[in-house]
């Protein structure tokens, strides 16, 4: 199967820069992973912070919708919608 971008949008809770605090070492490690792993090519929270964007490279989406299964953000609330979209890479990329 060839690997497709995908893009990873969080919205998230008010407050989110401070309620983050505790679960923030958790998510960072599991991106950490995804990224060694090569499916996780950037993220970070948006400005304000008032979501997230996350970009994967992987084969499908269940392999992104397996990264926020076990995210804390979203185990704990603080993500209150997410979804997975295809993203059709046109300039950029390999």
């Amino acid at each position: 199967m060839t690997a497709m971008y995908f893009a990873l949008q969080y919205e998230v809770v008010e407050s989110y820069v401070e309620r983050r605090k505790p679960f923030r070492a958790e998510h960072l490690a599991l991106a950490e992973a995804e990224r060694a792993a090569g499916r996780l090519v950037m993220a970070g929270a948006l400005d304000p912070p008032d979501g997230a964007l996350l970009v994967f490279r992987a084969g499908s989406a269940a392999e992104v919708e397996a990264f926020v299964a076990r995210d804390p953000y979203v185990r704990e609330g603080l993500v209150t919608a997410w979804r997975v979209r295809a993203w059709n890479v046109v300039v950029g990329g390999e």
